[in-house]
C-alpha cells in the first residue's frame, strides 16, 4: 500500500454499492478521472466544487484508490467549465 494525493477534482458520478460508494472525478488539470472508493458511504461531495483528495492505494489483484481524506480546494476555481457527458451518464445525484 502506498499513499496517494490529488487536488483539483470535480466529481463527475456517485455510484452506491452494497460495500462502498465509488467517485469518478476528473482533474482538470491532467483531464486524468479518478474511481475512488469511500467505504464509510458518508461523503456527499457536491458537483462543480474543486476538492483535495488523499488516501491509500491498495493494490493486491486490482488498484483500489480508498478514499481517506477529502476537502475544499480553496487554490482552484469552485466552479467546473466540464459538461454533463452527452450520454447522460452522470451518476445518482448528490444532494
Amino acid at each position: 500500500m502506498f499513499n496517494f494525493s490529488a487536488n483539483h477534482l470535480f466529481l463527475n458520478s456517485r455510484t452506491e454499492y452494497q460495500k462502498c460508494a465509488v467517485f469518478l472525478l476528473r482533474d482538470l488539470d491532467t483531464q486524468r478521472v479518478y474511481r475512488l472508493y469511500d467505504f464509510t458511504k458518508a461523503l456527499l461531495l457536491r458537483p462543480g466544487v474543486a476538492y483535495s483528495v488523499a488516501g491509500k492505494v491498495n493494490s493486491a489483484d486490482k488498484l483500489y484508490l480508498v478514499i481517506e481524506s477529502v476537502r475544499l480546494d480553496t487554490k482552484h476555481s469552485q466552479h467546473s467549465n466540464a459538461h454533463a457527458p452527452a450520454d447522460g451518464a452522470g451518476g445518482s445525484p448528490i444532494g
